[in-house]
């Protein structure tokens, strides 16, 4: 070989050489675990005086805010995730929070509050301010929503930040079997988060995907959220989570008995031998509602036709009273009224008062004009005379409507929790101001009153109310519709009275007559003791807590015999 071929074969050995030193050095370090480390400031970017709030397991998107040394939630947040029975009253500034048992009120910025348990403030101080406000913004003391939520929670700094655990149940964990990091993305080449030391519980976060490279997705207990190697951990396991918080009972002032409760319209004061009268007629009658408070004015004022002569009258014959309240002033605007809470507070001290000056065994809440908007209002007025009326030994039953999209705000399901018992007013399906002309309570109609109430409230707390009145329908040529209310003698006198045939229709659970008069049709769906009966076999199959009826001295005395065979 010359010497030329040495020195080309001797170049290429060099360069082969230093081909695989290169390449060696390339695979050591791409094999080599970076150790580049995030600090988690920059990770957590968190702004000063604000917290960054991980909900369970995830990153939440609002921060709470550091004040005084204490955590902060936006109040959205609160009710929405913690407790939704926390109340901010915009207009007042003021926050309050009901148990069974006591009214909270905190003032916005202080640390003062107060405690009501029935009309009696006490007020005293708080550690710290429950309440904070920044602009539009509130924010709650996480401590003092800790304090009535099921929820545990665990703070942190460089960054600040709070875990927060409230969704109790099975969660996949897993264990450091070899001492390893966490790193930001699932790749060793990825920045460290934290040193993970052996036997640390991770939260197993990878769960339905699969996984990234061989590497599971964790969380630290400090809510660090990153990547770990697979052979590094143990094998994944389930583990039951749950709180320690124990929810307060809300005691219901029910009766052992079936409910038999009839309203009676009053207009006077001297109303107690009249009740007599009308109570003679009835059978199995256990409760008496009259119609004497009204919602009077903005403030909270009400009318009332009150009288310890009729209580008086009602207990001798056996009966409790369970005195009704209306909003039908149509000059008061009830979203004004419920959305103050020291004008709701004076709605409730005023009925509570008159409750107990006139010796009441209940107070019966018929709101039916409650807008929209005032939903939430209306919930948090009774949230706070359920407290007052069960530390008053008095029965709160509310008026509904039945069930439907359009009333749902009236939230029959946090009804059903706080308070005694909720009435179902299962008639009124075609109502004097209707344009068509129906049935005031067709058997499918109270079937599905029945149900769809059921679904939300318990039966135990369930009061089906039905109708002791008819409406005739007058239809002219014009296509013009309207009504009037018929008591059931009457009602049943239309058939006789215009040589009518009732006819038993099975879709109605009703007789149904029609006839011509005057150039216009009239119709009728009759209310008497079948049609009720018919309603009674519904609501005795429910084992609901009993029936009221609309209303006292509508009735045939012969319907009782129904009612009472049902409710026994």
């Amino acid at each position: 070989m010359d010497k030329k071929a040495k020195i080309a074969i001797a170049g290429i050995s060099a360069a082969v050489i230093i081909l695989a030193v290169a390449i060696g050095i390339y695979v050591v370090k791409k094999l080599t675990p970076g150790n580049e480390v995030m600090l988690l400031t920059d990770y957590y970017k968190v702004d000063d005086g604000e917290v960054l709030i991980i909900l369970q397991d995830e990153i939440y998107d609002k921060p709470g805010i550091i004040a005084d040394g204490n955590v902060y939630i936006d109040y959205e947040t609160v009710i929405r995730e913690f407790n939704h029975r926390f109340y901010w009253d915009q207009n007042e500034n003021v926050l309050v929070y009901t148990t069974p048992t006591e009214i909270i009120q905190a003032e916005a910025v202080t640390n003062k509050y107060s405690i009501t348990k029935s009309m009696i403030k006490t007020e005293t101080v708080s550690e710290y301010p429950i309440v904070k406000i920044y602009g539009d913004k509130v924010y709650i003391a996480l401590d003092f929503v800790q304090k009535y939520s099921d929820l545990r929670y665990t703070f942190h700094v460089e960054p600040s930040r709070v875990v927060i655990e409230y969704k109790w149940g099975e969660y996949l964990f897993t264990e450091v079997e070899k001492a390893t990091q966490l790193r930001l993305d699932a790749d060793i080449k990825s920045p460290v988060l934290a040193q993970l030391p052996i036997g640390e519980e991770l939260m197993y976060l990878t769960r339905d995907e699969a996984p990234k490279k061989g590497f599971a997705k964790v969380m630290t207990k400090d809510g660090i959220v990153g990547y770990v190697k697979e052979k590094h951990v143990k094998q994944s396991y389930y583990k039951e989570v749950q709180g320690s918080f124990v929810p307060p009972v809300y005691t219901a002032q029910t009766r052992p008995e079936k409910i038999n409760l009839v309203f009676h319209q009053v207009f006077s004061k001297d109303t107690g031998e009249k009740l007599e009268e009308l109570i003679k007629q009835t059978k199995g009658v256990n409760v008496v509602s009259p119609t004497w408070f009204s919602v009077k004015d903005v403030s909270g004022s009400i009318t009332s036709l009150a009288s310890r002569e009729y209580v008086d009258k009602a207990k001798e014959l056996g009966l409790e009273v369970w005195a009704l309240v209306d909003d039908f002033n149509s000059e008061v605007d009830m979203y004004e009224l419920l959305s103050r809470t020291s004008r709701r507070e004076n709605l409730s001290n005023s009925l509570i008062e008159a409750a107990i000056e006139n010796k009441l065994n209940g107070i019966n809440i018929d709101f039916e004009n409650i807008p929209s908007k005032a939903g939430e209002h209306f919930i948090q007025f009774l949230r706070e005379l359920s407290v007052k009326c069960r530390n008053n030994g008095i029965v709160l039953s509310v008026d509904n409507y039945v069930p439907a999209p359009y009333n749902k705000y009236y939230d029959r399901k946090e009804q059903g929790e706080i308070i005694d018992y909720v009435i179902v007013m299962a008639y009124d399906e075609y109502h004097s101001g209707s344009d068509v002309a129906g049935p005031v309570a067709s058997i499918g109609f109270v079937r599905d009153a029945v149900r769809n109430t059921l679904e939300e409230v318990p039966k135990e707390k369930t009061i089906i109310a039905i109708p002791f009145y008819s409406r005739l329908w007058k239809e002219t040529p014009d296509n013009e519709v309207s009504s009037e209310s018929l008591a059931m003698t009457p009602a049943s006198q239309v058939f006789t009275n215009n040589g009518i045939e009732p006819k038993w229709s099975e879709a109605y659970g009703s007789y149904y007559g029609e006839f011509e008069k005057d150039g216009a049709l009239y119709k009728i769906w009759l209310e008497d003791a079948r049609s009720i009966e018919e309603k009674m076999k519904v609501i005795y199959e429910a084992g609901v807590a009993g029936v009221g009826a609309w209303k006292l001295g509508l009735e045939k005395e012969e319907v009782w015999n129904v009612i009472i065979r049902y409710l026994n």
